[in-house]
């Protein structure tokens, strides 16, 4: 027992002189990684999460639920920033949570942590596809669906757990994702920088021009039943809901500490830009929560 739990205590430990010691090239520079992180994270809250919660868990609220999520993902980046610093012993190395739980607490810990990290990305990364292909569907009076409910036919019962049909464009949409990854991390990261400010510009179109159909009363009448205000209509505890359902909008910071062996002056740059991604995330959520919910009633 004595040799089974020191195998699985074993702690990584790194060979060389240098903790910047790599076989990767540094390529990243702090435009880049901030920009890799909001790519990650800008998917999830805005087009995903933000109806559902608004409708379901907290109204508009959700204002304050985007501010409790952003506090908490901000101590975690606080922990991923400082090992992320190039000093000892910090260690700007790839793998982001696997490596940390590796070096603190030891192998058994690292191999479960390393199994979830990949579960996260592909969980994050089919909503955002999943939810891609719907509006595009829309957009098309549901040609593809209902193209493809024809050819194949429906996979299960509607308002079940799995889709009525096999999503072909989620499933193109993250095939070509990983291609442009697999070319090299620069290119992928212009590639990815170039769609977050894409992003940046539809999300502002949206917000200024959402402002000028906003009805404070959406915000300041009350509910149906005369108990709650509009603006907090399932009260304190809704808030306190949507804020942990909103904090999955927050996954994907750590991919600047997975990408630490091709970051430029590391122990600068991953801090900084972990700090500034999650600050313009937080406040461009704020920002399309407040205006969406200034448009059109919570319950709609």
């Amino acid at each position: 027992m004595a040799s089974l739990w020191k195998a699985l205590s074993r702690r990584k430990k790194f060979e060389g002189d240098s903790h910047l010691d790599t076989n990767l090239r540094r390529c990243l520079g702090l435009l880049d990684i901030t920009f890799l992180a909001l790519g990650q994270m800008m998917g999830a809250g805005i087009y995903v999460l933000t109806g559902t919660v608004v409708r379901n868990q907290a109204g508009p609220s959700i204002v304050f639920s985007f501010m409790l999520a952003g506090a908490a993902a901000l101590l975690s980046a606080f922990s991923y920033a400082e090992f992320g610093a190039s000093f000892k012993p910090r260690f700007p190395r790839a793998g982001s949570a696997y490596t940390y739980t590796y070096i603190g607490f030891g192998e058994l810990w690292a191999f479960i942590v390393g199994w979830t990290v990949p579960l996260e990305y592909m969980i994050g990364n089919a909503a955002v596809a999943r939810s891609w292909s719907a509006y595009f569907d829309n957009l098309l009076d549901n040609y593809v669906r209902n193209t493809t409910i024809g050819l194949f036919g429906e996979m299960g019962a509607r308002g079940g757990f799995f889709s009525t049909y096999p999503d072909i464009m989620s499933f193109i949409l993250i095939c070509l994702c990983s291609c442009v990854i697999a070319i090299g991390s620069k290119v992928s990261a212009n590639v990815n920088t170039s769609f977050v400010v894409l992003n940046i510009v539809v999300i502002i179109i949206v917000i200024v021009s959402g402002l000028s159909y906003a009805d404070i009363t959406n915000w300041t009448g009350t509910t149906a039943d005369g108990l709650h205000s509009n603006f907090l209509p399932f009260g304190t505890t809704g808030t306190l809901t949507g804020a942990a359902t909103c904090f999955f909008s927050y996954i994907g910071f750590e991919v600047l500490a997975s990408a630490g062996e091709e970051v430029k002056s590391p122990h600068r740059t991953i801090p900084i830009a972990t700090f500034l991604s999650i600050g313009i995330i937080m406040t461009l959520y704020i920002l399309v929560s407040s205006t969406l919910t200034l448009m059109i009633p919570y319950d709609q």
